[in-house]
């Protein structure tokens, strides 16, 4: 059996922006650490965690990552979120799914998505 993922690390200049973006937005919850520089994030449903690591200030912020998030409504999370600020790009729609881009504050990229989520038949 192949190990699982089970962390994504960001390498970001602004660790406390950074994650009250992603709890404001997508219900992620800081962890305990005792690292300075460091600060991982649960989502809601478990899973691989979302870990946020000080950029050294020769480091590069939003390097080629995308986070993408599961979500069921893709229209309905972008309208929510556009009231709260977040601004996506344009819905894309393929057989079955739909997803979403934007960035967070450091500039990773990030998306919604259904995929996965539907059955096949389901638009």
């Amino acid at each position: 059996m192949p190990p699982p993922i089970v962390r994504i690390i960001l390498y970001v200049r602004d660790i406390p922006k950074v994650a009250a973006f992603y709890q404001q937005h997508f219900g992620m919850v800081p962890q305990p650490t005792r690292w300075a520089g460091w600060l991982e994030l649960a989502g809601p449903g478990g899973g691989c965690t979302l870990a946020l690591h000080q950029a050294a200030k020769s480091q590069k912020s939003g390097a080629a990552v995308k986070i993408v998030f599961g979500v069921l409504d893709v229209d309905q999370f972008v309208v929510e979120r556009k009231l709260e600020g977040l601004k996506f790009g344009a819905i894309h729609r393929r057989e079955g799914f739909e997803f979403a881009n934007a960035k967070d504050p450091a500039g990773n990229s990030i998306s919604v998505s259904s995929r996965g989520l539907k059955p096949e038949n389901q638009k």
